[in-house]
């Protein structure tokens, strides 16, 4: 059973990586311009920087245009964002609300080392 799944991989990790990119750019149009029932932040501050990362990554990450460099910096952001805006609040990141930067940030890793992967623009000249 489990071969027949596993023909399936490298697609199903496109998806997990065009979805991820996707709604990773979503936070970075609510921070961006306060659309997605967001709150607008200035462009010359730490969120507005975190919105630029999170459009233009999340575009190219779901893409697949230089996935690693970009990847690598989107889980570090997130990172960042965990221990700045939750970890202090608490141990557990169900408990802190930290639960969704800690998961884009070990996503974004794990797309790091994998790639672009199939169904990505990086791999059309290839």
């Amino acid at each position: 059973m489990t071969a027949g799944l596993n023909t399936g991989s490298n697609y199903a990790y496109a998806a997990v990586r065009i979805v991820a990119g996707f709604l990773f750019s979503c936070h970075g149009v609510q921070k961006l311009f306060g659309l997605l029932d967001g709150n607008q932040v200035e462009v010359f501050t730490l969120l507005g920087l975190a919105g630029i990362i999170e459009l233009v990554g999340g575009v190219l990450i779901a893409l697949g245009v230089l996935v690693p460099i970009t990847a690598l910096v989107a889980s570090g952001q997130m990172a960042a964002a965990y221990f700045m805006a939750h970890a202090g609040q608490g141990l557990w990141p169900i408990l802190n609300g930290g639960e969704l930067a800690a998961l884009y940030c070990f996503l974004f890793l794990y797309i790091a080392t994998r790639g672009a992967g199939p169904l990505s623009l990086g791999r059309m000249g290839s």
